[in-house]
């Protein structure tokens, strides 16, 4: 358990991120997490990280309201990314202790986080599972 506590984000996130734009049709996004079994996507504009979309944020776009009793898919479905990310993210920095991750992801019930560099580029995001992949790795017995 002890080498855990060393461990840093560098070592175990993905550094290949796909990313997705604002513009990107809700529809299309649905199909990316399906084909690609993610949980949540970078939003990108211009280089920068301006925001996160995660499964969460479709499943909310159908949530019943007074306005809104029955929720017409495919007009929900051709929503864009910006009207649904959600701006206010989570990040950590690759040199982060996995410990420190671990917590924000037991905190705020969050399944990935994006990792941005010092000049605030996106360098990588790390998983609940590469948290669960270093724990086991760094197991002593």
């Amino acid at each position: 358990m002890y080498k855990f506590l060393e461990q840093t984000v560098d070592r175990y996130m993905t550094r290949n991120v796909k990313t997705v734009q604002r513009g990107l049709d809700m529809l299309v996004l649905s199909e990316m997490f399906e084909q690609d079994d993610f949980n949540s996507y970078p939003v990108e504009d211009d280089g920068q990280v301006v925001g996160i979309v995660t499964k969460f944020d479709i499943l909310k776009c159908f949530a019943f309201t007074p306005s809104q009793m029955l929720p017409r898919y495919h007009d929900l479905m051709s929503r864009k990314v910006g009207d649904v990310m959600t701006p206010e993210f989570i990040y950590v920095s690759p040199d982060t202790r996995l410990t420190r991750v671990l917590q924000i992801m037991v905190e705020h019930r969050i399944r990935s986080i994006i990792v941005l560099d010092r000049t605030q580029k996106l360098v990588g995001i790390v998983a609940r599972e590469d948290v669960i992949t270093a724990l086991k790795a760094t197991a002593s017995g």
